[in-house]
């Protein structure tokens, strides 16, 4: 099963920017380069701050560029976000009971649930006695299915001061039922605007560069500094027994050559198309390269 994890679009309303980027500009060609490269995959997840104001045309402007997507996609919220402002947008989003933003749905990999810890007013994220009940109840459910978990907030600290600050602040209630469950696989969040991996108490996790700015990668400031690093997404190959990343810079214009000998670079990737998609390389690429 393919997945592509897409996260902290940070939306604004139109023709406003954001730390000087335009985060419309900064999507679109990811959307582009996802129906090019991967229109095979079984879904889009963005782990939220889908907006940086929570403003309706912020939210507007979000569901214009995704509904350009060719894959169905899914959105959960984060601590930028406005949870009524994004189900007027977005009215056919699940929520549970209470009227939260999480649910559950069966795939062909496993369990994936997805989960809402945005406290209005704060940037750090909590589950609610509501939301553990539900996540308890829903795990439940799945006893002897592998679960694939989703949320915003980083649910350890990471080593960056001032992410670590405002990270999920009650870890111990998640764990809990995590362990219980005994098969959760992995967890995927976003908030922290950087490339990571590791595990938790066992459990792999994976978080991503978001799509318009990123945090500066300092272990030494109590604030979180920002920076114009390249926006990535995930591309996710969920296995029988395996779980596998690709961090794809989709804006990256270095350099493409053939590595059949020491060369200089042939070109740029809009000069050497069949050189980053192959679906079109028996098209596109020059004979001296095809006889290698």
């Amino acid at each position: 099963m393919k997945l592509i994890h897409l996260t902290d679009t940070h939306f604004v309303a139109p023709p406003k920017k954001l730390f000087a980027l335009d985060p419309r500009a900064r999507l679109a060609p990811a959307v582009a380069d996802i129906n090019r490269r991967h229109a095979d995959a079984a879904m889009v997840v963005v782990t939220g701050d889908l907006t940086h104001w929570g403003e309706p045309a912020a939210y507007a402007a979000l569901k214009q560029t995704l509904d350009g997507l060719q894959v169905p996609y899914r959105l959960i919220l984060g601590n930028h976000d406005d949870r009524a402002a994004f189900l007027a947008a977005f009215p056919d989003s699940p929520v549970d009971e209470a009227g939260f933003v999480q649910w559950a749905e069966d795939t062909p990999a496993g369990r994936f649930v997805f989960l809402d810890t945005l406290i209005p007013g704060t940037d750090g994220g909590a589950l609610c006695a509501e939301r553990l009940a539900w996540l308890r109840r829903t795990l439940e459910a799945a006893a002897g299915t592998p679960v694939y978990l989703f949320l915003h907030h980083a649910p350890l600290d990471l080593g960056i001061k001032g992410m670590d600050a405002i990270r999920l602040h009650n870890p111990e209630a998640l764990l809990a039922p995590l362990q219980a469950h005994g098969q959760v696989r992995h967890i995927f969040f976003g908030h922290v605007h950087r490339a990571i991996a590791g595990s938790w108490h066992g459990i792999p996790f994976s978080t991503l560069p978001g799509t318009n700015h990123q945090v500066l990668l300092n272990f030494h400031r109590d604030d979180v500094p920002g920076s114009h690093e390249p926006p990535a997404y995930g591309v996710v190959l969920i296995g029988a027994d395996s779980l596998v990343m690709h961090v794809h810079n989709y804006l990256d214009a270095s350099p493409r050559f053939e590595m059949t000998e020491a060369t200089e670079p042939l070109g740029r990737p809009e000069e050497l198309p069949w050189l980053d998609d192959p679906l079109e390389a028996h098209l596109k690429r020059p004979a001296h390269a095809a006889a290698e």
